[in-house]
């Protein structure tokens, strides 16, 4: 079974650069693969349902570029999951410009590239739940039905290891995929190899949000991996950062409905047993991992879709007496909307997110705050017309301003307002699907396309 080392610099590519310091220390390392995440759901589903990155570019060119250079030169494969946040063909399609365009500017030699794409039509769904499939919700959502489908714009499935794999057979020197599972993307070359499904996704647990495993808390810094047979090892890149017992136990749990299990194609991995020991002063070995198939393969779907315009407002107060009253100035705002424009939640909706007393957590805060000295308020108004969600917006911020309170002789000071206009916001878009679908091949929502960059190079491979 052969050693695999892997380094991963970035936890989220083009959200902010990596740290190239340490990823040249990673680099020097002899890594056998470098492997980057660059998608999330946390970025909510505007960027999916619309179809635009959540990243800028310059920076997503910036992480690119460093690891694609240091990948050829040091001739060894790169692999980038959920390729521009969301992970669309946009996405892909995206990756793969830069790739060209880097290729081209540093006249680096010709390699293979594969495209892995993960976007599925809406109607494609709609087929297969109109023949009968169980679109099957997670966490609390019914199952999809027509009604769901009707309120989503675009589906992405989340790939395994086996469309990856299937590549990384073929010799594929860069690999740029759809939505992914960000352990999946580590997983697929160790599976290659011939290690264990435990060690190859608990390798990929750890290392999905690079230096997050490690402490004190480094962001872009890099992290490499080394599997072997006997244990998976994280060693931290930073020279002040180290890999211990507790920073990679307390990311195996990151993130997770269950702390002991990340769930993938085919079935989950369990942690409960795992253990964690520190074998030098940078670095933890973790076994005792399992995985444990399911019957069925399984793949998830992300799905989001438009639900109206958005406008914002922002206003801060300061009044003692006006925070006192806060829920009341907010009633009485309300109530002046009802009656010029009908009922929130009818043809519009408003939202006064206060921040400073509960705009996070709200009903959920579990110690709300007494008596803030200032709060500030962003009112959120959303509409079907972009028009009209600015003429609300505007009224329901400025009614803080004239809320009638007993006791208030005042006419002015009662609040401070940023600016005195409305922000047009990004529409807003809601999550539609988070289901699962049965599948009864775990690569039949992808489709894979390779070429040859650099192919007018004479010495390019055919």
């Amino acid at each position: 079974m052969k050693t695999v080392r892997i380094i991963t610099p970035t936890g989220h590519l083009g959200t902010t650069p990596l740290e190239k310091a340490s990823f040249e220390r990673g680099c020097a390392a002899s890594p056998d693969f470098i492997v980057a995440d660059s998608g999330s759901a946390d970025i909510g589903p505007y960027p999916l349902g619309a179809d635009r990155p959540a990243s800028d570019e310059v920076w997503q060119r910036h992480d690119i570029e460093a690891m694609l250079l240091a990948a050829r030169r040091l001739r060894i494969p790169l692999v980038i999951g959920s390729a521009s946040d969301t992970g669309t063909d946009r996405g892909v399609d995206q990756y793969v410009r830069l790739i060209r365009a880097i290729a081209a500017e540093h006249r680096l030699g010709p390699f293979r590239l594969a495209k892995i794409y993960s976007e599925i039509p809406v109607d494609e769904v709609r087929r297969r739940v109109k023949d009968g499939a169980v679109v099957r919700g997670l966490n609390g959502r019914p199952d999809c039905d027509a009604a769901t489908l009707d309120r989503t714009d675009r589906i992405v499935a989340v790939m395994g290891t086996e469309p990856i794999r299937d590549v990384l057979r073929q010799g594929v020197d860069v690999v740029i995929a759809g939505r992914s599972s960000d352990c999946a993307i580590f997983a697929a070359p160790l599976l290659e190899a011939g290690h264990s499904l435990a060690d190859a996704f608990f390798c990929g647990k750890a290392m999905e949000c690079a230096s997050f495993c490690g402490e004190p808390f480094m962001g872009k810094e890099t992290i490499l991996g080394r599997v072997d047979g006997t244990g998976v090892y994280l060693t931290a890149m930073h020279p002040d950062q180290r890999c211990t017992p507790a920073s990679v136990a307390s990311h195996a749990m990151y993130e997770r409905l269950n702390p002991f299990r990340e769930y993938v194609p085919g079935g989950y991995l369990d942690m409960s047993k795992c253990s964690y020991e520190q074998v030098d002063p940078k670095t933890t070995r973790v076994t005792g991992q399992t995985f444990v198939a399911s019957p069925s393969t399984w793949i998830k779907l992300e799905g989001s879709g438009k639900v109206a315009e958005r406008a914002l407002f922002i206003t801060g107060i300061r009044d003692p007496y006006t925070i006192a009253n806060l829920d009341r100035v907010i009633g009485w705002a309300k109530g002046k909307l009802t009656e010029r424009f009908g009922p929130i939640g009818g043809t519009y909706n408003v939202f006064y997110h206060v921040y400073g007393r509960n705009a996070v957590m709200e009903a959920l805060e579990p110690t709300p705050a007494k008596a803030p000295l200032e709060v500030g308020i962003v009112v959120e108004v959303t509409c079907d017309d972009a028009a009209r969600a600015e003429t609300i917006c505007h009224i329901a911020g400025k009614n803080l301003f004239y809320a009638r309170l007993p006791e208030v002789k005042g006419t002015a000071g009662t609040a401070a307002i940023m600016s005195d206009e409305v922000l047009h916001a990004r529409p807003a878009y809601e999550w539609t699907l988070n289901h699962v679908v049965e599948v009864a091949d775990p690569r039949e929502l992808f489709r894979t396309q390779l070429e040859t960059v650099g192919a007018g190079d004479p010495a390019a491979r055919p």
